[in-house]
């Protein structure tokens, strides 16, 4: 599909949203388009900046009308390829919050991040379903599951959405619950982008009392005993309990805690909510798996859980591959160890096996998409992606896919993918069912695949070339609202 879009039509587009628009031209035009992930660079031929859904609305329907594809952006924390061409509409200033104390919920607009949430819901004794930081979007999080620090108890994030409110390819606002709408329910709940852009999302707080949670980090050398320790010890956890193990790199900068500068280090991250006293006793076996250089663990306020993971809170320029695990045999652990063990040179800053199972292994709704019920661990490496190391990175990843072969279900999870390679892996973190039913009613609701950037199925690639020729050679004047 190839359309074109003249001047006297982003000046049409400007006059009909109250968000401003930009072209590659306009100085605003980068940080608008940037993502999180400074190694992806986004190229769309124009972006508007939405305040609300009838901003989004109208820019759809602008799009559909010259046959232009259409991509959403909030954060970027998740812009793993880039947009080519087409129309990138920014909710990053739609940041309506609200908490019903009472009923126990959150309302949130599609620019509001974790944080946001994170401490208002402190305020009442509540907390929200959030992941390794709380830096990210709560919708497209949300959209792709989402994989919280307290997942076992509760389930993914997904799980306990109320409603959303999902502009489709003709424009058209619509609400989508369980009982309104229910197919889409279903299909949002873990479908990611596939069905149109989200604005706005309704779910479920819990209660955020009696956390105990951190991390312990362990010299890299003693990794082995580490890992051995760990595969034993998820065994016998109990569903209130999360963890995961990562094997980090990490660099001598400022950001890296002084003891920890330039070091190989093995970083358990713990995750307990209930009594403390039964928290810390359930976490002996790995204080005494290894010495430890660290011991983070202790009482934790809800507004801390960026102190679990220690995710960088600055845009850096990464690339990453994730996929799903069924099980951690010797097999699995001596790749891993011949891979991101002592000694050995790897350009992976980070290797991590994150453990599921409990709450996340079954709906609490009914139905939806999310791909990584019945995996026994996501296993994720994220790397700097900046020469000669992006050079290298590719080639690790499918080294160690090849390697965890037998130990691996065959599936991913869309929040942790990282970046897909071509239109079968960007569709994998879904079984054959789902992605039918997920064709199915994107056939039905966008047949023109207008929203064709991303992890989305099936249908043919549309062609992304959006001629401006007009905007160009006008030098981009005043192509944006105040």
């Amino acid at each position: 599909m190839q359309s074109h879009a003249s001047f006297s039509d982003v000046s049409e587009l400007q006059l009909s949203v109250r968000g401003p628009v930009f072209t590659p031209a306009d100085p605003g035009f980068a940080p608008e388009v940037a993502a999180f992930n400074l190694s992806t660079q986004h190229q769309p031929d124009l972006a508007c900046g939405a305040l609300d859904a009838e901003d989004v609305s109208t820019a759809i329907r602008w799009a559909a009308e010259r046959g232009m594809p259409v991509a959403v952006q909030s954060t970027g924390h998740g812009a793993t390829n880039a947009i080519e061409g087409g129309l990138l509409i920014s909710t990053r200033r739609m940041l309506e919050l609200s908490i019903d104390p009472i009923e126990k919920t959150a309302r949130v607009g599609a620019g509001v991040r974790w944080k946001a949430v994170v401490d208002l819901a402190a305020t009442f004794g509540l907390m929200g379903l959030c992941g390794s930081t709380t830096d990210v979007g709560v919708v497209g999080y949300t959209l792709g599951g989402g994989l919280p620090i307290l997942g076992r108890k509760y389930g993914f994030a997904s799980d306990h959405v109320i409603a959303f409110e999902l502009v489709t390819a003709d424009g058209t606002q619509r609400r989508v619950t369980k009982d309104e709408n229910s197919e889409l329910f279903y299909l949002l709940r873990g479908g990611k982008g596939n069905l149109g852009i989200v604005t706005a999302m309704e779910f479920h707080l819990f209660p955020g009392s009696d956390l105990f949670a951190g991390g312990l980090y362990y010299d890299g050398e003693h990794a082995a005993a580490v890992l051995e320790q760990f595969s034993d010890w998820v065994t016998s956890l109990p569903q209130e309990a999360s963890a995961s193990l990562a094997f980090l790199r990490l660099p001598d900068m400022d950001i890296v805690p002084e003891p920890l500068r330039g070091k190989f280090v093995v970083h358990l991250r713990y995750a307990y909510q209930g009594d403390a006293a039964v928290a810390s006793q359930l976490l002996e076996p790995m204080r005494q798996s290894a010495p430890f250089m660290m011991d983070g663990t202790g009482p934790l306020d809800a507004t801390q859980f960026d102190m679990i993971h220690q995710d960088p809170d600055q845009p850096v320029p990464v690339r990453e591959r994730g996929f799903l695990l069924d099980r951690l045999d010797s097999g699995a652990k001596e790749a891993i160890l011949r891979h991101f063990g002592p000694g050995v040179e790897s350009p992976v800053l980070m290797a991590e096996l994150r453990l599921l199972g409990g709450a996340l292994a079954k709906s609490a709704e009914g139905e939806d998409t999310v791909g990584a019920r019945d995996a026994a661990f996501s296993f994720f490496m994220a790397g700097m992606a900046v020469p000669p190391l992006a050079e290298l990175l590719p080639v690790v990843f499918d080294a160690v896919r090849e390697d965890l072969r037998d130990a691996s279900n065959g599936g991913t999870f869309v929040n942790l993918h990282g970046h897909f390679v071509d239109a079968e892996d960007r569709e994998r973190a879904w079984g054959p069912t789902v992605r039918e039913r997920l064709r199915k009613a994107k056939a039905e609701l966008d047949p023109k695949n207008m929203f064709s950037f991303g992890h989305v199925v099936g249908l043919p690639v549309i062609d992304q070339t959006v001629l401006l020729e007009d905007v160009v050679t006008a030098g981009g004047d005043a192509v944006l609202n105040s």
